[in-house]
């Protein structure tokens, strides 16, 4: 995925699953009114780069716009300090977009695995 902006990213339990031990983090696979599913999803549904079945859940992270109203400290091209002031807004907070962006981006990547698969399936890959 590549979105402007975007600073992280992660899937199922993301970077709080790397403080967790194996046997704590794995999901256990159980058999519930005749279907497969886990416990839990710490995996967020993507085991080994495939979907096992449970839902993909992630998180995005954006950063903050860079132009503010405030001054701020700064050099100037001979090295000597200086104040930068934002004038107006060049740089649009992606926030309201943000949602819709991430769901289309999120379709899109889902639907071009599925396109692999198929292609695969049919041996035109």
């Amino acid at each position: 995925m590549g979105i402007n902006a975007v600073h992280g990213f992660e899937y199922g339990s993301g970077f709080e699953g790397s403080f967790m031990k194996g046997s704590e983090h794995n999901d256990i696979f159980v058999n519930e009114d005749a279907k497969v599913k886990t416990l839990t999803n710490f995996s967020g549904g993507i085991q080994g780069g495939i979907s096992n079945g449970m839902d993909i859940t992630f998180k995005t992270a954006f950063k903050p716009v860079a132009t503010i109203m405030r001054d701020q400290a700064t050099i100037n091209e001979e090295g000597q300090e200086a104040t930068i002031s934002g004038k107006g807004r060049h740089d649009p907070c992606v926030v309201p977009r943000a949602v819709i962006i991430v769901e289309a981006m999120a379709a899109l990547v889902i639907a071009d695995h599925l396109l692999k698969h198929n292609a695969y399936l049919n041996n035109a890959y």
